[in-house]
């Protein structure tokens, strides 16, 4: 009997870690590293696995999550510059988790971040409760150029369908892709979502001219500037010389429907 396989928006390859990354991992992740039991899949969590915010970091305050965190520049950075806020990075290459431990080992070991080696699709909606996110980043995902891939892309309905219950009222969902086919088609997603509402809607497109090939009907306006707080990863340097354009989008978590007492259906976690 064959069992069903999920599509993914990623590949897991060769996850051998060199001896400074194992001896990291080894000394680190018992602190930084969530490890919920498995499902079926060690990339999904069993069945009725929730985790407790407040437990995980001791307290409860503002959450940014980050899908695909890499190697960890951007939420190590993030936890170092904002200690009032936890930060939630999910990323299910081992390698990249290892070097993020031994980023945040050098950084000075902040308290107010965590890591979680699972799927973040099927297992963010799982493991969090709805309204609990009130950052969301995916910073240069895989673009799955070709046609016959489009189906493994991150932001699809899946995943839209899964996380975006999860973002609190007013939550700011950020992007960016150095594909000027993957904007495209991020906007193609992310627009027509009753959920979210552009933060720039009169943002202009990026200036320039661009390597790869730009949709002639890609949108002239809904960009959003490049977020200050964004770290230039290798992606991003790879991609600017390479000579493509890079294509910001922010997206704000539009209010709930009021309940019958006035208040919100899913009320938005407050910092203490």
């Amino acid at each position: 009997m064959s069992t069903h396989r999920d599509v993914v928006s990623f590949v897991r390859r060769g996850e051998r870690l060199s001896q400074g990354r194992q001896n990291a991992w080894d000394r680190l992740s018992p602190t930084y590293v969530i490890d919920p039991p498995r499902g079926h899949r060690d990339t999904l969590p069993a069945d009725g696995t929730r985790l407790d915010l407040e437990e995980v970091f001791g307290r409860r305050a503002e959450l940014v999550v980050e899908v695909g965190s890499g190697t960890g520049d951007n939420i190590v950075a993030a936890a170092l510059d904002h200690p009032e806020r936890d930060h939630l990075g999910v990323e299910v290459y081992l390698p990249g988790l290892a070097q993020t431990l031994s980023r945040v080992e050098r950084s000075g070991s902040p308290s107010n971040l965590r890591m979680l080696p699972l799927d973040a699709q099927r297992a963010l909606p799982a493991l969090l409760p709805e309204g609990s996110i009130d950052q969301l980043w995916v910073y240069f995902a895989d673009p799955w150029p070709k046609q016959r891939h489009h189906k493994r892309r991150l932001i699809n309905p899946p995943f839209l369908d899964a996380v975006l219950p999860l973002l609190a009222d007013g939550a700011v969902f950020r992007l960016a892709t150095d594909w000027a086919q993957y904007a495209h088609h991020m906007r193609s997603q992310l627009d027509v979502r009753p959920e979210l509402e552009l933060l720039h809607p009169e943002g202009p497109r990026p200036e320039g001219t661009s390597s790869d090939a730009i949709p002639p009907n890609i949108e002239s306006t809904g960009w959003a500037p490049r977020f200050e707080g964004r770290v230039k990863t290798g992606f991003e340097n790879k991609g600017r010389a390479a000579g493509r354009l890079i294509w910001d989008l922010a997206y704000t978590r539009a209010a709930r429907p009021s309940g019958p007492d006035g208040t919100s259906d899913v009320e938005a976690p407050t910092a203490q």
